[in-house]
């Protein structure tokens, strides 16, 4: 499943971050790094999907988010 497909108060872990080295320079500068669990904050159409990760709230762009393959966890 697809980071921009889980409702906001999911927890979840990050799976796979695709293979582009530029993204996953970019993504994992943040804080975002493959088998890291998170939380989905709020995932509005149209807006930036927030997690929060690491202590950190992040806010990232719907097409970053369609490259981050996840897995649901329960809390």
């Amino acid at each position: 499943m697809k980071l921009n497909e889980l409702k906001a108060g999911t927890h979840a872990k990050v799976v796979s971050l695709g293979k582009d080295e530029r993204f996953l320079k970019r993504i994992t500068a943040i804080g975002l790094t493959e088998a890291a669990p998170f939380q989905v904050v709020k995932n509005d159409r149209k807006m930036p999907v927030l997690v929060y990760v690491r202590e950190t709230l992040l806010a990232l762009n719907r097409r970053d988010c369609e490259k981050i393959e996840v897995s649901e966890v329960k809390a």
